[in-house]
């Protein structure tokens, strides 16, 4: 993987440990810790080293350079531009006046996933005090000091000389971007924020140490972190100095600068002389200073005699094998550099981009095209599929064919020869290894790879004769040999290369996971020597086997998790390091889990039936799910042991996420491949030699018969417990002794080899659905028993997600507190002690109305200033002073906080604590007498969990649909949703049934759509799955080509096409004992018919989701619910890994089935795995974003330019975090005036987005229509409106027309054609959005009348004012009943009114006197207005949520002087109260306060 490349570290030890040698191959040398790639794996070429990207691999010094090579390309695009996010000035420091009120991108939460991580609850983040500076860490902090490159001049790609600006890492750079002068190292304060902390240790006790508040009795959870860590409150970050400029001598070509940062490394140069245009044909050099080779290892700084000027020679050193491997793979990347084939099979982590075809190019050169709109005449019409109403969906649109994709042939072949390896007497005379090359021109040559370099000899396929050839033309690079010999490959090789520099790098940088594509174009499978030798070395596992070269993926693993945290440095440096072992992890177990089922893997127990096997390869456990020797039997058997692992998965993320230190987890990875589940696991050293029974030292191996414990783990364990609401409890082993634990009974802990405390099988971390899980004796909540509940599923392992338990606990947590002010104002009232009737543990809703109530005449009367403590602050004082244990409180106040506690369950009298049991109705599993009270309690509370599922979660899922808070378009972002909100997808039938009971059922039309749509496909990849396990692989691509035609095409009786003469070979082979799993020679799949199959679905449907499906065929469903078949194809084929060919398919064709066997290319694994996140860039991501909210653009601005720095540094120049944070950029430069700043960060994350998420993913929808948007104020139009094009286009094959989203798409593209005088056109789209829109808006929305106004406008302009009128006499209507007579968008709409009059009468007169007069009439000259492009722009803001507000200079002082006083406010607050942040989690800030309340966005 070309971002797997290690580089530098912080720590001289730690460089030691980790980095491998230059190549990727270098296990000889030294076994890396953290090595870059498994040992043959290609030294992908293209590591862009830039500023800031940490592409440049995991412990790089992201000083990347500004050279003039297509690296300082990347430092520009990767790094970020100066130029307008370092704001001086007097307002850096000071409150930035709002200018602007943005709506939709700023909710944290919001459907396009800013970067909203489960685990921040933003409550437990304390405000930073004011004084509270970074303090000082004496260590470089080279791992960090990410420069922050200016774009200007990148994409020139003739200047060499200093890159045009280097910034610091950290929010305020001051120095301007154009110089390239040396800057003094820095301090730097960073700003108070609003209620969100700038999260500085893991966790948030340490500030509370400081600033001396005891724990408050707060929401358990809120507090993530450790105490353990003891770190300072303030670190300062020391900026260093900038780099200098150093003269690079290569052979063959002019000197030129490279700019380089004294934190870089030597190997680093390397890697960007391989990346530049004219030295990228080198591999095998070194870098010498004044006659004396600099060490691969060093740092630029520990080298003596380097300074500005100084001059490095390349010179060429000798070959080994080794050596000569990477050169040939180098030069092969080189030539394959523009071939999409990588991302189209899958492999490398390259995936597909598409935005350049739409850009013709980049966006930064055409932003210097002219101005306006005397470009030359642009050609606006759409496709025709495009257009609204169109029935058309075609699928080969979705991947257009790039023009650079017919890649220059440089080369026929390029081959290693039959002759390796040289014989010894050759390899004493320095052979290394012979190639075999037939070029452009049909020549065939031998050459061969020496320690001197490369010649020509003379062998033939058939004769080997060493000697050289005459001329043998000796070169140190396989390059200028070629050269050479061909003039085609000259010329084409240069052109190649050209074109490779020129492209955006992160269409070319490889992404952290792999995504795999479900189209691909019918490609040419060509001859590929690194491919085919890869096949059979690497992928098949026998490398895998060599010691020394194989990884130990655990002692990496566990290592990460063990360096250092206490500064920022430091855990950028860990995070890193995690993120990286875990993406290389990843892609090795997936890789190794599709040849356990392809049957290249020896299992470790042969003898067993397939089922039961399990596998050992490239030191990763693999085993499949299936439920061996009945350990699932008491749970569903074979269902329970499928689900199992990814419950497991998601146990491991949660404790991975609360990270204790000394706690340690495996590496998981759970891959679905061919209809079968594979849990791939790293290994304890030492399990393999041991019994299980005398390995666990904790926990149960027979859930709950024999139990163990362990004091180490539960005082490990209980520092989990609390973030996880995990209680410690106590049950009884077979010898009825009470045994102690913080976990379920599953849960293992076992002490490895190496001394470390691993814990496994986390299958039940949470506590279990009663919902599902029915319980002979238990009664459910009515709420449950209303919906039909508890239903029986088909296994009993039905967990809450951790997302519900957060939010019930959030949730009785608001509850005890409203109790609790509502029983001490009682007190108050009455000067009486009560306690109310809470005692009994029942909530009185009485109680809990009253309590809503009445917490607001509590906040006057308090105190006369202008801070009054509410009701709540008392309570939450008084629980901190309680919990603190000082005596000082009188007896009636803790008896208000006991019955609060008592009545929402809590296990604490004092404070509020609520945690789960999750052995509660384990099976198996007793609790000794003396808890019966506690176990009743708990029970009590998971009914309770399991009725607010129902009852608030389900309905405020809907409810959120309704008003548009999330706008799901697609099953997976449908999905997503649900999560976020704790719902499982087994509840999808319960969520559908209460949108169609919804008032609102037509808002809800899209929700339903997407909801049938999901359904269906997961029945079908439920039958699916056990499809595939009865095929064998001769017969797989016609079993899925069955299927599919049983499933979407209309032909009545598909027949599958059986492989009858293979069929018959593989009879004869039935002995053999080591089949892949599954091959059973089974032909039942080929009987499988529509009707069958759609029987199948609904019975599916309703046996899984509870949801009857009215439909027996897929016509029919089509019809019923309104489905597209494209969109049901692309969600199938996402869900299974299918990959089909790109071309147009006759679904509705009932002569001949839609998919032949050729059409299925592939079937790609489905991978589910731990992301780990960078948590301090998150933090000022979201500080950053609360800025914004305030008002506060500039210094929101620079946070989250500070966040996509931190970002870089922890995952590369690619990733899903990284794109929320560049759009959020873009948004705010847009908002800013500074629209090249704007384009630029947009464009990045649309390239990021489809590479990541993939080309087609709402997001990717999304991010097109911003850039569009962007595009448009850059005045290139016709670059706006083909991407408008696209993302309907996507959209309408993702969703269909029918889309809330589609109303505000249309409404771009409309405004758009009107600007550029398409008046037809453009009513299509605006008539299309205002019917969309009035659809779910209801008739009478501002929407609406902002939607007819737009149509209005167009109609003028075609000078049709009765049209005109009758729209914006619509659009007044809504206005009045909406707002009033005196509101001023009434008064605009009126006016424009009376001037649309005006022009009707003066357009009557002028016809009248026509028909008077005939053509010699004297007609005045009508003033037909074309509109302005500016009054577009304006409308375009208005409707993608951004509104700027005009304000006079007197505006901006009062505004001014109002933000201080507020300031001031909060100050006084802040130091009397000496309180912490509130306790509950706030609600987020609406977009509407964006800009302190200045303007009030309703048309928007």
């Amino acid at each position: 993987m070309a971002w797997a490349r290690v580089c530098a570290s912080c720590c001289q030890q730690l460089a030691e440990a980790v980095l491998p040698t230059t190549g990727v191959d270098g296990a000889e040398e030294r076994t890396p810790l953290l090595s870059s790639a498994p040992a043959s794996l290609p030294p992908m070429p293209s590591v862009h080293r830039g500023s800031g990207t940490p592409s440049a691999g995991f412990l790089c010094s992201p000083n990347g350079f500004a050279s003039s090579g297509s690296v300082s390309e990347v430092c520009g695009e990767v790094g970020l531009s100066t130029s307008s996010s370092s704001f001086q000035g007097p307002e850096a420091s000071g409150a930035a006046w709002p200018s602007v009120v943005l709506l939709p991108d700023l909710e944290q939460n919001e459907r396009q996933g800013e970067c909203a991580l489960p685990g921040a609850a933003p409550a437990g983040l304390a405000p930073l005090k004011p004084e509270a500076s970074w303090s000082s860490s004496p260590e470089p902090t080279s791992c960090i000091t990410t420069r922050i490159e200016a774009e200007t001049g990148t994409r020139d790609r003739g200047r060499n000389g200093p890159g045009p600006g280097q910034g610091s890492w950290l929010p305020y750079c001051h120095g301007s971007p154009e110089t390239s002068e040396p800057r003094r190292t820095q301090l730097l304060t960073v700003p108070d924020l609003p209620s969100v902390m700038l999260l500085n240790g893991d966790c948030s006790e340490n500030l509370k140490k400081e600033e001396g508040t005891s724990e408050p009795p707060r929401e358990n959870g809120l507090d993530e972190g450790e105490p353990g860590d003891e770190t300072t409150g303030q670190e300062v970050i020391v900026i260093q100095d900038t780099g200098f400029s150093v003269k690079i001598l290569a052979p063959g070509i002019e000197p030129f600068s490279l700019q380089v940062s004294p934190q870089e490394m030597v190997q680093e140069i390397h890697q960007v002389l391989m990346d530049r245009e004219d030295t990228c044909h080198r591999t095998c050099f070194s870098l010498h200073l004044d006659g004396n080779m600099l060490d691969h290892f060093s740092e630029l700084r520990s080298v003596e005699g380097l300074q500005e000027g100084s001059g490095l020679r390349v010179v060429e050193e000798p070959y080994t094998v080794r050596e000569a491997r990477i050169h040939v793979r180098h030069v092969r990347d080189l030539l394959k550099s523009l071939d999409p084939s990588d991302a189209f099979n899958g492999v490398d982590c390259n995936s597909l981009s598409f935005l350049s075809v739409f850009t013709d190019g980049d966006l930064g050169d055409s932003g210097k095209r002219k101005k306006g709109l005397e470009m030359d005449p642009i050609d606006c019409t759409p496709p025709e599929y495009i257009l609204p109403g169109s029935r058309e969906r075609p699928l080969c649109p979705l991947q257009p064919q790039n023009r650079d994709w017919k890649p220059l042939q440089c080369l026929k072949v390029l081959t290693m020869s039959g002759w390796n390896p040289p014989p010894g007497n050759r390899k004493m005379h320095g052979d290394l290894m012979y190639l075999f090359v037939i070029t452009a021109e049909d020549r065939q040559v031998s050459i061969t790879a020496s320690t001197r370099g490369f010649y020509l000899n003379q062998s033939t396929a058939y004769h080997f004769n060493p000697k050289p050839a005459s001329p043998r033309f000796l070169s140190h690079s396989l390059v200028e040999l070629l050269n050479q010999i061909s003039p085609t490959f000259k010329k084409n090789f240069a052109v190649l290369q050209k074109k490779r520099v020129q492209r955006h790098p992160f269409e070319r940088i490889a992404t952290p996971f792999q995504v795999y594509s479900w189209t691909a174009p019918q490609a040419e499978h060509a001859m590929d020597c690194v491919r085919a030798e890869d096949a059979y070395t690497s992928r098949l596992g026998y490398e895998e086997h060599i010691p020394g070269q194989t990884r130990d993926w655990n002692e990496e693993l566990q290592t990460t998790r063990e360096l250092p945290r206490k500064n920022l440095p430091e855990r950028l440096l860990r995070e890193r390091a995690i993120f990286k072992v875990h993406s290389d992890f990843t892609a090795a177990a997936t890789r190794g889990a599709m040849a356990v089922i392809d049957g290249n893997v020896m299992a470790i127990n042969p003898s067993e039936e397939t089922k039961m096997q399990m596998f050992i390869w490239n030191n990763i456990f693999f085993s499949l799910g299936f439920d061996v020797r009945d350990h699932y039997k008491d749970f569903g058997g074979d269902v329970a042991a499928y689900v199992a692992p990814t419950n497991d998965l998601n146990g491991v993320r949660t404790y991975n996420a609360v990270d204790v230190e000394g706690l340690y987890t495996l590496g998981t990875v759970v891959v679905d491949y061919r209809g079968y589940r594979v849990t791939a696991q790293s290994i304890i050293p030492g399990i393999l030699e041991r019994d299980q029974e005398q390995s666990v030292i904790y926990g149960s191996i027979d859930f709950g018969k024999t139990v163990v414990s362990h004091p180490r783990y539960l005082e490990l364990l209980e520092r989990t417990s609390r973030p996880l609401k995990i209680l410690r409890h106590r049950v009884l082993n077979d010898r009825d002794e009470e045994v102690e634990l913080c976990s379920s009974v599953e849960c293992k802990g076992i002490i490895g080899n190496d001394g470390r405390h691993y814990i496994l099988d986390l299958l039940r971390t949470f506590p279990p659905d009663l919902n599902f899980l029915p319980v002979p004796g238990e009664e459910l909540p009515e709420e449950c028993s209303r919906a039909g509940f508890p239903r029986t599923h088909r296994h009993k392992l039905c967990c809450l997600r951790q997302e519900l338990v957060d939010a019930f606990v959030e949730h009785r947590y608001l509850l005890f507190m409203k109790l609790a002010a509502l029983q001490l104002m009682q007190q108050k009232a009455s000067k009486v002690e009560t306690t109310t009737s809470l005692e009994n543990g029942d909530l009185p809703s009485s109680a809990e109305t009253k309590s809503e109530d009445s917490i607001g005449p509590e906040a006057g009367c308090e105190e006369e200033e202008g801070s009054s403590v509410s009701g709540l602050a008392k309570v939450k004082e008084l629980a901190e002073t309680i919990a603190s244990d000082d005596g000082t409180v009188d007896p009636r106040s803790r008896e208000v906080i006991r019955n609060a506690c008592k009545a929402v369950g809590s296990i604490s009298s004092t404070a509020f604590d609520i945690r789960f049991n999750p052995d509660i109705f384990s099976p198996g599993v007793r609790f000794p007498e003396s808890c019966q009270d506690e176990v009743r309690d708990q029970k009590q509370l998971l009914k309770d969990a399991a009725a607010f599922l129902l009852s608030c979660q389900i309905p405020g899922l809907v409810k959120d649909c309704t008003e548009y808070a999330v706008l799901p378009m697609d099953g997976a972002t449908l999905a997503e949703v649900m999560r976020q909100r704790g719902i499982n997808m087994r509840y999808l039938g319960k969520v559908l049934d209460l949108v169609l009971r919804s008032p609102a059922r037509d808002q809800l039309d899209h929700i339903y759509k997407i909801g049938i749509g999901e359904l269906i496909t997961r029945s079908a990849k439920h039958i699916f799955k056990t499809y595939l396990q009865g095929v064998e692989l001769s017969g797989l691509s016609a079993a899925i080509s069955h299927f599919l035609n049983c499933f979407l095409s209309s032909y009545p009786n598909p027949v599958a096409h059986l492989p009858a003469d293979e069929l018959l070979s593989k009879k004869r082979n039935k002995r053999r004992k080591n089949r892949p799993p599954g091959a059973a020679d089974n032909t039942a799949w080929a009987v499988m018919t529509p009707q069958e199959l759609w029987k199948n679905i609904c019975h599916e449907a309703k046996n899984y989701f509870d949801f009857t499906l009215e439909c027996d065929s897929v016509d029919q469903a089509v019809e019923t619910y309104g489905l597209q078949k494209i969109t049901l194809l692309r969600e199938i084929s996402l869900k299974t890994g299918i990959q089909i060919l790109l071309k147009e398919y006759s679904f509705d064709s009932r002569h001949k089935p839609a998919f032949t066997e050729e059409d299925v290319l592939n079937i790609f694994p489905v991978v589910k795995h731990v992301n780990p996140k960078a948590s301090d860039a998150f933090h000022f991501f979201q500080s950053g974003q609360a800025k914004v909210q305030q008002g506060f653009l500039k210094e929101g601005c620079e946070l989250i330019n500070e966040a996509l720095n931190l970002f870089n540094n922890v995952y590369g120049a690619m990733h899903v975090e990284i794109c929320a944070c560049l759009r959020l950029l873009a948004r705010l430069h847009y908002i800013m005036g500074d629209y090249a700043e704007a384009l630029s960060n947009q464009q990045k994350a649309v390239l990021m987005s489809e590479r990541v998420m993939g080309i087609e993913h709402p997001n990717t929808i999304q991010e097109y229509m911003h850039l569009a948007l962007y595009c448009f104020a850059s005045s290139q139009l016709s670059t706006a409106l083909s991407l408008l094009y696209r993302a309907r286009y996507l959209m309408l094959l993702v969703f269909g027309e029918d889309h809330p989203e589609m109303a505000l798409l249309d409404n771009n593209i409309g405004l758009v054609l009107h600007g550029v005088m398409e008046y037809d056109l453009s009513l299509r789209f605006l008539e299309n959005a205002l019917a969309v829109t009035t659809k779910y808006h209801g008739p009478k929305a501002l929407k609406v009348a902002l939607s007819h106004h737009l149509v209005a406008r167009v109609y003028e302009s075609k000078a049709e004012f009765r049209s005109a009128l009758q729209h914006e006499k619509e659009g007044y209507t809504i206005y009045k009943t909406q707002l009033g007579e005196d509101h001023e968008k009434t008064k605009e709409s009126s006016e424009y009114l009376k001037c649309l009059t005006q022009q009707a009468v003066a357009l009557q007169r002028t016809m009248n006197e026509i028909y008077r007069n005939g053509s010699s009439a004297n007609i005045p000259p009508l003033k037909f207005t074309a509109p302005s492009m500016t009054s577009v722009l304006e409308q375009l803001n208005v409707i993608n949520g951004i509104l700027f507000i005009p304000l006079s200079q007197k505006d901006l002082e009062n505004l001014k002087a109002e933000v201080a006083r507020r300031h001031q406010l909060q100050e006084a607050n802040r130091n009397r109260d000496k309180a912490e942040e509130p306790m509950a989690p706030e609600p987020e800030p609406e977009p509407e306060r964006a800009a302190e309340d200045v303007g009030s966005p309703q048309t928007a």
